[in-house]
């Protein structure tokens, strides 16, 4: 065990962590955000999805030890209902959630993308989302929300 001093949502923490222990668990179940999801376990999903620094991050793939001292943002750290960010209130609006497993993951790369480019093309929007696995098909709705995020669609 180790101290692992971050900054999670804007506020610092210090957490008594495996440096092994991968940032979900952390996340879930000592800082109690539910807003990652464990879905594969192997980051191929997505849906376990975090910005650290601004970059789009598997944080069930990611050891706590390479976190240290950094800023790690989730869903949580986005907005909430009352005063959801720009990019949460594309997704509602679209109704891009079905099932709502995947679109932790869908919500946080489109966040990134936003950031580093806030005009994509409809097919850099696709690529930004293309490993973030969907099962309930609303791919056509995920994209119109980031569409809608980015300004480029209005109704």
């Amino acid at each position: 065990m180790a101290k692992i001093n971050l900054r999670v949502n804007g506020t610092s923490r210090t957490l008594d962590a495996d440096p092994q222990m991968p940032l979900l668990y952390a996340l879930r179940n000592d800082l109690e955000l539910k807003g990652p999801r464990f879905g594969c376990g192997k980051g191929q999903c997505g849906a376990c999805s975090v910005l650290v620094d601004g970059a789009v991050v598997r944080s069930c793939v990611t050891p706590m030890s390479t976190v240290k001292g950094r800023a790690v943002t989730t869903l949580e750290g986005l907005g909430s209902s009352a005063k959801p960010s720009v990019v949460q209130a594309a997704f509602i609006e679209e109704q891009a959630a079905q099932c709502g497993y995947c679109i932790n993951g869908m919500v946080m790369a489109a966040t990134a993308l936003l950031k580093s480019n806030p005009q994509p093309s409809e097919t850099q929007i696709r690529e930004a989302l293309a490993t973030h696995l969907c099962r309930c098909g609303t791919h056509t709705r995920i994209v119109k929300a980031v569409q809608r995020a980015s300004g480029q669609q209005t109704a």
